[in-house]
């Protein structure tokens, strides 16, 4: 560059930085006056609005809540050398709280349902001797620890209503009508259960005398069947409560989100019982999920939540009594969280050693049946000591008979082998409306000249 150019290209950059000074010199325009509430709420661009331009709107949900305490505990996963271990943040030392009294239950149903619980598990004790004897043919599931969420929301039903249960709802089973008999020979595979020896364990149903849908291995399943089931009653005239389970770990299935938003948004009569246990086999429900209460997940489906305490027998009957009230009235599904623990492994064959011990002692103080037994004789004074002996000896003596007729049972024989015990066929049993026939309306179509209609083969 030539010495003319160099300085005429300094002067233009002297010039250009002196007004960029100035400029940035200047002092600063004074702030507009703030503005007060009435001003803003008077002000129809300045009022905030729900919306995409406004402030947003906050929502609020209630979510009812029947437990007399809510613990507040952590399970982690933590490092301990080479292993993972599990580890309880949070403390365990409160004893149980007491029994919440009933709204609904009379003193009798009480004691019925004490009964229930206790046969759910005397008959679940005998199951577990009997595997060890190596008189079950499988594996054994055990609802420990959960009698009361069990049997006390099974009560709830209808004898005309219908059942879905799942593995550990074998205290349901007998509310339900089959006896401890049936559910050993099951266990057993004997000619005499209720699948003729065909199954080895839970999975069993009978939909023509008790109104129960078979479990179904596949997580949540049973929920959309079940909500086709009260989508059939309400075709026949008729809006009854339907009630099914799902556990901790498979509430967040897909199936379990398409049946209940199907029920939902139909208006289905559907009470679904999230059994909280607090384990997916050997995962801690703290690892699965990240709300505070599964109940919250009814919000989703624009449907009442509530949490009940899983080993209080009478808050599982309360919820679920007003649970299928709303279902006969036609007003749709409710999902009840239970909270409790499982207090066996997922399976006989789990020794669940990955449970806290400290976790597992602050669930034993909560035993639904001691509890109960304690609210019944020493609380409410319906049954003298007396009469509760008499009554464990009266499930002792019916447990003892039927595991001795189950023992006693044949088991089945190869000729039966090709009977039709495990799909339907045309004679095996006729298919009729339960309730009532539906009715149909008939209208005439016309069909445009020319055209025919279409039969395909």
């Amino acid at each position: 560059m030539s010495a003319k150019g160099r300085q005429i290209w300094g002067t233009a950059c002297r010039t250009f930085f002196t007004e960029l000074m100035a400029k940035l010199s200047k002092p600063a325009p004074p702030k507009s006056p703030a503005l007060d509430a009435a001003q803003v709420a008077s002000d129809p661009v300045l009022k905030p609005a729900g919306g995409l331009h406004g402030a947003p709107q906050q929502r609020t949900y209630t979510i009812a809540d029947y437990r007399l305490e809510q613990p507040q505990f952590e399970v982690r996963q933590v490092p301990v050398g080479d292993e993972v271990r599990y580890e309880v943040i949070g403390d365990l030392s409160a004893p149980a709280p007491p029994i919440r009294p009933s709204q609904y239950l009379s003193r009798d149903q009480h004691i019925e349902i004490y009964r229930w619980m206790l046969l759910n598990r005397r008959m679940e004790a005998l199951l577990e001797n009997l595997y060890k004897q190596g008189q079950v043919v499988g594996g054994v599931y055990f609802g420990l620890g959960q009698e009361a969420c069990s049997c006390a929301s099974a009560y709830a039903l209808r004898q005309d209503e219908w059942l879905g249960p799942m593995i550990r709802n074998q205290g349901a089973l007998l509310v339900r009508g089959f006896s401890s008999r049936d559910i050993m020979m099951q266990y057993m595979a004997k000619a005499g259960s209720p699948t003729g020896g065909r199954d080895a364990s839970s999975h069993f149903g009978d939909i023509r005398e008790h109104n129960v849908v078979a479990p179904i291995s596949t997580l949540g399943d049973l929920i959309p069947v079940l909500a086709g089931v009260a989508l059939g009653a309400r075709l026949q005239g008729r809006e009854i409560a339907v009630m099914t389970y799902i556990g901790d770990g498979g509430q967040s299935t897909g199936v379990t989100y398409e049946g209940l938003n199907f029920a939902a948004v139909q208006r289905l009569g559907l009470v679904l019982i999230v059994e909280n246990n607090l384990w997916g086999y050997s995962t801690p429900a703290d690892m699965q999920f990240r709300v505070k209460d599964l109940a919250e997940r009814a919000i989703a489906y624009g449907i009442p939540g509530v949490i009940v305490d899983g080993t209080d027998a009478c808050q599982v009957y309360d919820a679920a009594h007003e649970a299928c009230e709303r279902a006969r009235r036609g007003e749709g599904p409710t999902l009840i969280e239970a909270k409790m623990m499982r207090m066996k492994g997922h399976a006989i064959h789990d020794a669940a050693a990955y449970v806290p011990h400290d976790l597992l002692e602050y669930w034993t103080r909560r035993d639904p049946i001691a509890r109960f037994e304690h609210y019944l004789l020493r609380e409410k004074k319906w049954l003298t000591d007396e009469e509760n002996r008499r009554l464990l000896a009266e499930v002792e003596e019916q447990i003892d008979r039927d595991r001795d007729f189950a023992l006693a049972s044949p088991m089945p024989t190869p000729e039966s082998a090709g009977e039709a015990r495990v799909y339907c066929h045309t004679s095996c049993h006729d298919i009729s409306p339960k309730y009532a026939v539906p009715s149909a309306r008939k209208q005439a179509v016309d069909l445009p000249s020319g055209d025919a209609a279409v039969h395909l083969k």
